[in-house]
């Protein structure tokens, strides 16, 4: 059965992140007091960046333990391994290194320096999680593009018709840098819980469209990627008013 998502606003951008920010750290020591080492989906973008300066600000006042936290990626620019454009650098400034996340629990997607091509790094990112994953992650954290994209998955892309594989390459991308990888729909499916995590303005049309659906007459993910994915258990959308105001 379907859970219907939840929906969250909050008054800005800041107070968005200061919640999302405590609610993963919750769910973090909840997963590891119940003898589990949580598997955490990342994104980009400029609403992740403030949560993960959030969770560094907030993590010396709670009880998880980010030795035991095993951290992945929901898609990657592909480009250098030092360039800002990734989404690994951020998290990595922000908070990963300075909490203590062992290296080893730490699965960027491959750069350039790393593979000769995307579909390359795809594959290689694939097997990487099938043999260091944990079947599902515990949180995947997505953000969500003015046209409805979620990770690299955008309006009318052949990736969102691909099935059986984890994670694709994607080239001739809409928004800069070209060259991506990103997990498809059948991975991204694979959460407990699926939070999107949106601010601003300029997202509220995408946010009403991802919401414009009915049992009867669901939202095509081709139009709207964002509404191909779906938590196992929970899904949640941590928004903005701006965000929120076509709701």
């Amino acid at each position: 059965m379907t859970v219907s998502p939840r929906i969250e606003v909050h008054p800005d951008a800041a107070d968005l992140a200061t919640a999302v920010a405590g609610e993963l750290l919750s769910r973090l020591a909840d997963a590891q007091d119940a003898g589990r080492v949580p598997h955490v989906g990342l994104t980009g973008g400029s609403i992740a960046e403030a949560i993960h300066r959030e969770i560094a600000r907030l993590s010396p006042g709670s009880e998880v333990d980010w030795t035991r936290v095993v951290v992945w990626w929901g898609d990657e620019r592909f480009v250098a391994p030092d360039s800002a454009d990734r989404n690994a650098v951020d998290a990595r400034a922000a908070f990963l290194d300075a909490l203590g996340v062992p290296a080893e629990h730490v699965h960027e997607m491959p750069s350039t320096a790393d593979a000769p091509d995307v579909d390359a790094a795809a594959a290689s990112y694939a097997a990487e999680l099938r043999e260091h994953g944990a079947g599902q992650f515990e949180v995947l954290m997505l953000g969500m593009g003015p046209d409805g994209h979620v990770a690299s998955l955008f309006p009318g892309h052949p990736a969102l018709d691909v099935t059986g594989q984890v994670a694709v390459g994607v080239t001739g991308s809409p928004k800069p840098p070209p060259e991506r990888v990103t997990l498809t729909f059948d991975a991204l499916n694979r959460s407990a819980s699926v939070w999107f995590l949106v601010s601003g303005e300029g997202k509220a049309e995408a946010v009403a469209r991802a919401h414009a659906g009915t049992a009867d007459a669901p939202v095509d993910p081709h139009d709207v990627p964002a509404a191909g994915v779906t938590g196992q258990e929970e899904t949640i959308w941590f928004l903005d008013r701006a965000s929120a105001s076509l709701l």
